[in-house]
Formats: structure tokens, sequence, C-alpha cells
């Protein structure tokens, strides 16, 4: 089954985010997703509370798939917390079944009841996770128990009954806007449009210059930023040991990834030195044992959110690559001086 879905995910994937709309013929199907989801909005949008005792910050995207949202989001909780604040992430959980909510997440909670990236992000942020497919009911929880004075939502930009001070919307920027049509035509969410009540746009892409950033996104927007996610280190499932990821130069890897864009982390690989067969399975992917073969000679290597879901019984040479984000100076400055205005009284 798993092959097939990443057939399917495959096919979607050239379908949408090519230069062309050959799934045109469903645009009354986008015309039907558009209006849902805008009067969806309109409605979550007037029954909403105004506002929440402290900041809240979503991370977002109006694409489907991957975008480097998880360690955008890791990088935010690392910089506030060196200001001085107490960030808590806020998630929806996808993938997992808790039965009850709101669940908050350990290192230890099992993927299968919290989901794989909030799983992920409690290892690498150390920061308290809460789950629940309500993030308002999540954000209530993080308050009543003093989880900290900051929120993060990750992947929340659609989830429009969670009040918020600041929207970060992000995109992959080697697959950008594909046709530009809304699904199932095309990839998009909402229109892009809806980028210019954000805050700030994130393109995830080294190869974009600067100057580069505005023609991408196509629209005039005040604060454009680039995004690289840099391979950091090599970390064995079974003992958590450490490498360098130089040591991937010259290996046979079999990468597993179950990841919105796969392609991207095999690029990554290969950039690494890394001799590649490629695995991929669809996103969220719920790993077997079987899914883990491979020859004498190889490592297997995933990410670290495919790793979360291996570790009871990932074979001896199965290993992680983690990566970090890195973004401008100019950014961070700029974040962290409107996270300081949202919590700002209001005089007047």
């Amino acid at each position: 089954m798993s092959a097939v879905q990443s057939a399917m995910s495959s096919l979607v994937e050239r379908l949408w985010y090519g230069s062309k709309r050959p799934l045109g013929f469903l645009a009354p199907l986008s015309w039907l997703y558009r209006s849902i989801a805008e009067a969806r909005r309109r409605a979550a949008w007037d029954a909403r509370d105004a506002t929440l005792p402290v900041p809240v910050i979503v991370v977002g995207n109006i694409t489907a798939g991957g975008t480097g949202k998880s360690p955008l989001t890791a990088w935010l909780v690392s910089e506030l917390a060196s200001a001085g604040w107490r960030p808590v992430i806020l998630s929806r959980g996808y993938g997992g079944d808790a039965g009850q909510y709101p669940l908050e997440v350990a290192a230890d909670t099992s993927p299968a009841k919290a989901g794989d990236e909030p799983v992920m992000l409690a290892l690498s942020t150390g920061c308290p996770v809460v789950v629940d497919p309500r993030r308002r009911r999540a954000a209530d929880y993080a308050l009543e128990n003093n989880l900290g004075d900051v929120l993060i939502c990750d992947d929340g930009l659609q989830h429009y009954k969670l009040p918020r001070d600041l929207e970060l919307s992000v995109f992959d920027g080697q697959r950008g806007i594909g046709n530009g049509a809304l699904i199932p035509v095309g990839p998009l969410r909402e229109p892009v449009s809806r980028l210019a009540s954000v805050d700030f746009v994130i393109v995830n892409d080294k190869q974009l210059s600067e100057q580069a950033l505005e023609s991408f996104v196509g629209v005039d927007h005040p604060a454009i930023y680039s995004m690289v996610l840099e391979p950091a280190t090599l970390i064995h499932l079974k003992s958590g040991a450490s490498r360098a990821v130089g040591e991937l130069k010259g290996k046979p890897v079999k990468a597993v990834a179950g990841i919105g864009n796969p392609a991207r982390f095999f690029d990554t690989l290969r950039a690494l030195g890394a001799s590649v067969t490629e695995a991929a399975f669809p996103d969220h992917h719920r790993f077997r044992p079987e899914d883990l073969t491979t020859g004498t000679d190889e490592w297997i290597v995933m990410t670290a959110k495919d790793a979360v879901k291996c570790r009871e019984f990932a074979p001896e040479n199965a290993w992680s690559l983690v990566v970090e984000a890195r973004l401008p100076e100019q950014f961070r400055d700029a974040f962290l001086a409107r996270v300081r205005q949202c919590s700002e009284p209001i005089t007047s």
C-alpha cells in the first residue's frame, strides 16, 4: 500500500508543481474549495475571542506539503528562549491519536499518540509542547498550567479559531506556489493574496538571492526573508551517539523519507557526498520494521521527523540526519521586536 501511496503522491506533485494545470478540468472543485475555506475563515474569525494574554505566533504555509515549518519553529523557540521568553509549542498532532486532549508531550511520548512532529519538536527544543486538534483549547491549557509566556502554533495558519498576534508563512523555494491554482487543481490552500495579511514570509532555499525573493513569492511584501536548512549532525537511532555529517561522503545510503518533499532530503544527502538509494514514503507514514531493510554495507539515513517513529525497532545501521535552520540577523531582530511589541500593554 505504501508504494501505491508514494506513487500517487509523486504524481500529484508533478501535476501541481509544474508550470501547467493538467487538472484544470477540476476548476469547479477549486472554486468550491475556496468558497468553503473563506466561509469557514469568516465564521471562525467572527466567533473567536479577540486576544490571549500572551503573544501568539502562528507558523504555517498556504501550500500543501512540507516547507520547513518545524525547523523554523525550533529556531524561533531557541531565539525566544535566548531573549528571556518561555515559549510553548502548540500543535494539532497530525497522525497521532491520544484519545483525550489536551496532551502535553514528553520526549518519550509515542508518536502514535502525539504525532511525529510534536515528539520531534519536544526532543529537539526541550520546551513544552501541547497537542490538541482544537488549538485554542491547547492554548488555554498552556496558560492555565503556566507552561510559558509566548505561544507558537506549528502549522496553524488556517486554524482561525486561535487568536494570533503574528503570522509567518513558509515556502519551499524549490517548489514555490507550483502552478498557482487552489486545491485540487494546484497546491494552494489559500490564494497568494493571503500573504498580504501575514507579518513575515520565509522562503526556504539557499539558492535564492535576497533580490529574487520578492519575485519568487509574487507579491509586494515588506518582510520577506530567506531560510537555509543546514545539516548539523547524524544521530544513531539505537544509542543516541552522534557523528559528523562529513562521514556520509562516499557512503552507500538508503535514504528513507516520509515527509512532504522527500526530494529535498535526498538532494541534501547527495550534496554531502552519499551514494543514495531513494526510499520515499507518504508524508506522516507509519513505519514498520520491513520498511528499514537494507544491504549490509549500507546505512539507513532518515529525517528526524521519521526517526522518532522508528526508535523502537530501528536496526543497528539506522541514523537520522538533524538539520538546523539559519536565518538572517535582520529577521531575528525584526521578529523579536514584534514579539516585544505584542506583549506591551495598549495605552490610550
